[in-house]
């Protein structure tokens, strides 16, 4: 009995080895579902380069753009739903892998801050020549698309938010601070069974399917192959840009139509694992926060989705692709 279990598990170990893809530094091996290509420029006195795809209206071209802006644990490729259906409804679909994820460079050092990595979007658009397009930003794509918002408005023809974090600012609300080194030790620790199990409770709303597997696998591969250490402290740098880099207060000074695209059972909220239970329990509360937010923004328009978590457009994308259409389509 004893050699027999001890066979059995010496047998498994090679298949969760296998299960578990490991992807190059920058994504290599994992595929995108549109072609992918690579904007090269200069900043910070650094060669980098931005992974992007650029997709044609598929439907009756209507002449405008929408541009899709990742979360933290989301690549380009996690928005395939919406492209699909940008393209389908006549929009040309330009979705940036900002630096230091996914599929663009991470360097060795660089200073992480919104506002460059807006100049690096516009940057981007410029090269495409895109003067004007329809921002959308999801989870901390939302705090990005709002400064691009703020730094751009009259590139910005409408600016939508879908679950952004940064809708309350935790340091100020008392969560304790991580140093650069402690993120960086907190990534290095980054597993797919971790992924998950965050995703689960914080994302989901304890409710998986079996298509969130392939995100999953997509940030465990990224953060486990052969550039992990390069991974790691680039999202040690990131983690810190949005934690110290609050957009919350300048949402009333926004001067573009905005909507606000939220699941209102998400709970994410940067710092909450080490936060003190009393504080925990008052973070990250997006049926308060939306609708605290969407009354700072001029003439914002809040499109809630009941019960749903941090990835509406994965949670359901049929329903949710159409509320995006018709909120882009709208005065």
């Amino acid at each position: 009995m004893l050699k027999n279990a001890c066979l059995a598990l010496v047998c498994a170990v090679p298949l969760l080895a296998v299960a578990a893809p490991e992807y190059g530094q920058e994504l290599q091996g994992f595929d995108y579902p549109y072609p992918l290509q690579h904007f090269s420029f200069d900043s910070q006195n650094q060669a980098l380069q931005m992974g992007y795809m650029d997709v044609a209206p598929t439907g009756t071209a209507n002449g405008r753009t929408a541009v899709l802006m990742h979360g933290k644990n989301f690549c380009g490729a996690t928005w395939e739903a919406s492209i699909k259906a940008l393209s389908a409804a006549g929009y040309r679909v330009v979705v940036p892998d900002q630096i230091g994820f996914c599929t663009s460079t991470k360097p060795e050092n660089y200073q992480y801050s919104f506002h460059q990595l807006a100049a690096n979007t516009h940057a981007l658009l410029s090269k495409l020549g895109i003067s004007k397009a329809s921002i959308i930003g999801h989870s901390t794509g939302g705090m990005l698309a709002t400064r691009f918002a703020l730094l751009y408005p009259q590139q910005t023809e409408k600016l939508v938010m879908v679950n952004p974090i940064g809708l309350e600012d935790w340091k100020a609300l008392g969560v304790p601070w991580r140093s650069v080194d402690q993120w960086y030790q907190r990534e290095l620790k980054v597993s797919a069974e971790g992924i998950k199990k965050y995703e689960l409770n914080t994302y989901y709303v304890g409710r998986w399917k079996p298509e969130y597997d392939r995100w999953v696998e997509m940030l465990a591969g990224l953060s486990n192959g052969p550039g992990k250490q390069r991974v790691a402290w680039n999202s040690a740098l990131i983690y810190d840009m949005i934690f110290t880099q609050p957009v919350y207060y300048e949402f009333p000074q926004l001067k573009v139509p905005t909507v606000l695209m939220i699941g209102d059972a998400d709970t994410t909220a940067i710092g909450s694992d080490i936060a003190p239970p009393e504080l925990k329990a008052k973070l990250g509360h997006y049926s308060v926060l939306g609708k605290q937010v969407a009354g700072m923004i001029p003439g914002a328009t809040l499109i809630e989705f009941p019960g749903q978590g941090h990835a509406p457009q994965m949670e359901d994308p049929v329903g949710f692709n159409q509320k995006l259409v018709e909120a882009l389509k709208g005065s």
